[in-house]
């Protein structure tokens, strides 16, 4: 089991696998925020129940959800607006840096779509 939480601790979740490889994408906000994305289905991510809230930030054809933590403003995940769609990114930062280091990271080029 892999945890994850923000800064604070108020968001917290849980996958059962470390990714295979981690996303560094450029696009105009990843860059900002400084993300490595690691990708999951929904049903695969286990928020814990006692999760503060988050806000969450449209942007562009308003198709995802980019969550972070109201208390410490950490970037925790996105999700699609449309919930058919089950693939999720979380912010693989917020996992411990020993599972991290061992993950190959992707580098994305966003920024040309």
């Amino acid at each position: 089991m892999i945890e994850a939480s923000c800064h604070c601790g108020a968001v917290s979740f849980a996958v059962e696998t470390a990714p295979d490889q981690v996303n560094d994408c450029n696009c105009s906000i990843c860059r900002r925020y400084g993300t490595l994305w690691a990708y999951y289905r929904r049903a695969e991510v286990r928020f814990a129940a006692e999760n503060g809230p988050t806000d969450i930030y449209l942007w562009g054809d308003r198709s995802l959800e980019f969550h972070r933590c109201r208390a410490c403003g950490c970037v925790t995940h996105w999700s699609a607006v449309d919930q058919t769609r089950e693939r999720m990114g979380i912010n693989a930062r917020l996992m411990a840096p020993q599972v991290l280091a061992a993950i190959p990271v992707r580098h994305g080029d966003g920024a040309s779509r």
